[in-house]
């Protein structure tokens, strides 16, 4: 997860603006999706370090997009505050069980926003796992979303960052296609095996530089293995 990015999902133009504008004067980075659509699109691509939606978007409830999130094995770990005019006990209840980490009920103050936004990170904390290092000089740190070859930075995209830090964490094994889509973006996420091949190609050619590229290894006839040896 990337510690200071926040996903807010609301569809309320006016609502979305003040809370972003909220966000970033408190230094929070901000992604905004109106619906449960854009917001997965949006979830493909980035891993926030909280996420921040109304219980009242078109379509697809906030519940249900919760339990969708919760479900995915990428997503589930990221830290969700419903926004809601709902003050009832069974409707807190049932976001509670849903996977919700707590509630901000409208009408709210900034500073009770950005307060709750704080103290959810504290409690959940927004890193994802321990740093990892691999080969003569590889490290992933998750905590910081960085990754570093013999010391110099790397520009990865986010999805290429999922990928190797799934690799890093499971070295020498070979996985196929449809295993990686699982493990990587999730079993909810419906998309074609050969998406798989194209964040390959990318990974590798953020690798390449550093000569850690030929780390990613293709199976003929099965699909993919991360490792130091030939």
């Amino acid at each position: 997860m990337t510690d200071g990015l926040v996903l807010v999902i609301e569809d309320e133009d006016a609502i979305r603006e003040m809370v972003r504008v909220t966000l970033e004067s408190a230094s929070f980075e901000v992604l905004e999706a109106v619906d449960a659509e854009q917001a997965e699109m949006i979830l493909a691509d980035h891993c926030p370090g909280l996420i921040l939606m109304d219980w009242m978007l078109p379509g697809i409830s906030g519940i249900e997009l919760t339990r969708r999130i919760k479900r995915d094995d990428v997503l589930k770990e990221i830290p969700i505050i419903m926004l809601t005019a709902k003050g009832e006990e069974n409707s807190k209840v049932m976001g509670l069980e849903a996977g919700v980490d707590d509630y901000v009920t409208k009408p709210f103050s900034t500073r009770e926003l950005i307060a709750r936004i704080r103290a959810v990170m504290r409690r959940s904390g927004v890193s994802q796992g321990e740093s990892l290092e691999i080969g003569d000089g590889l490290k992933l740190d998750p905590s910081r979303h960085r990754v570093t070859a013999n010391g110099a930075s790397l520009e990865i995209g986010p999805t290429e960052f999922r990928l190797l830090q799934f690799f890093m964490s499971h070295p020498e094994r070979v996985y196929s296609r449809s295993q990686l889509l699982d493990q990587v973006w999730g079993r909810n996420v419906y998309i074609e095996e050969r998406t798989v091949d194209v964040h390959i190609r990318r990974l590798r050619k953020a690798l390449e530089p550093s000569g850690f590229d030929a780390l990613v290894q293709t199976v003929r006839g099965v699909g993919y293995r991360f490792s130091v040896q030939n």
